[in-house]
């Protein structure tokens, strides 16, 4: 099922927290929402999903309109707001059939999803446990299986892994990969690693407005432009090398490389390779080079050039 937004505008008076934004996501598709605090992210979320109404424009759930039929979106949304808001005084078996029971699932079948659900989440040792007494891993657990049990065709997921610890990040990723193969997934998140390794496709946000869109290759290559080497010279005098390195005319900027004392970073100007001059001007001053390596373009490099504005 796939989700459409078109022309989508919020605003909180004079202010636009979403700006006349448009995207879809694909049937089977992760997507990978990101922003600064404040960008438009969680508004955006919440329109999808129903919570809130829009300024201006439309979202489509596969056939549905969230103007028109916003009960049948909300029956193919499961939805996993950041702060997860459970009764913790309810046993996990108890809250997920609480959860059944909202959602309308037919009586005969809510044990079966229920023990679905437990397995799906890995919640087999902890089910009979009270909410308040599981780890935040195992709540995220129970959070992703009460957006599970109705079979949504949309799962939305906001900050799907924050306060974990390192083991349960890379526990709820691997869930989230597995269930993405057959829904449609839109996740938000702060943690670029995580987005990379998790999401198909990346859509970034920034005051309000859509300024990035593509696989993280597609993103890298739209920064690659611009060829960033790694060098390592063994001889001669460091500030010396550094301002010959300054003075290739292909060079747009050269920095000392964070933990290595004979190494630079060189960056070169836009559409330029700076490899031949560099190699040259080794040979001219008679110093070592041994080493020149291109640094990949960082996800976090490209997310602080389209947000720092």
């Amino acid at each position: 099922m796939d989700i459409v937004v078109e022309n989508l505008t919020k605003k909180y008076g004079a202010q636009n927290a979403v700006d006349n934004i448009s995207f879809r996501v694909k049937t089977g598709e992760i997507l990978g929402f990101l922003g600064p605090n404040g960008a438009g992210k969680t508004t955006t979320m919440k329109a999808i999903t129903t919570y809130l109404n829009p300024t201006q424009g439309s979202v489509r759930v596969g056939e549905y309109s969230i103007h028109d039929d916003p009960d049948m979106v909300k029956k193919n949304i499961g939805y996993l707001p950041e702060n997860n808001p459970l009764y913790s005084d309810m046993p996990v078996i108890d809250y997920l059939d609480f959860v059944a029971n909202l959602q309308g699932i037919e009586k005969s079948k809510i044990r079966d999803k229920i023990l679905e659900m437990i397995i799906v989440c890995g919640l087999e040792g902890e089910k009979h446990k009270k909410i308040s007494e599981l780890s935040k891993g195992y709540k995220q657990r129970v959070g992703l299986a009460q957006a599970l049990i109705h079979d949504p065709e949309v799962l939305i997921l906001d900050e799907p892994t924050s306060g974990l610890d390192p083991n349960q990040i890379v526990e709820i990723r691997e869930l989230i990969k597995k269930i993405g193969r057959e829904k449609t997934v839109i996740l938000s998140s702060h943690i670029l690693a995580e987005v990379e390794a998790t999401c198909d496709r990346i859509l970034i946000i920034n005051k309000g407005k859509i300024v990035a869109d593509g696989t993280s290759k597609d993103l890298r290559k739209q920064s690659e432009g611009r060829e960033i080497l790694k060098i390592r010279i063994e001889e001669g005098e460091k500030n010396e090398v550094f301002k010959a390195l300054q003075g290739i005319d292909t060079v747009g900027a050269v920095d000392f490389y964070k933990g290595d004392e004979n190494a630079y970073e060189v960056q070169s100007k836009p559409e330029l390779s700076s490899r031949k001059a560099i190699f040259k001007l080794c040979c001219d001053k008679k110093w070592i080079l041994t080493e020149m390596t291109p640094i990949e373009t960082k996800l976090e490099d490209i997310f602080r050039e389209l947000t720092m504005n």
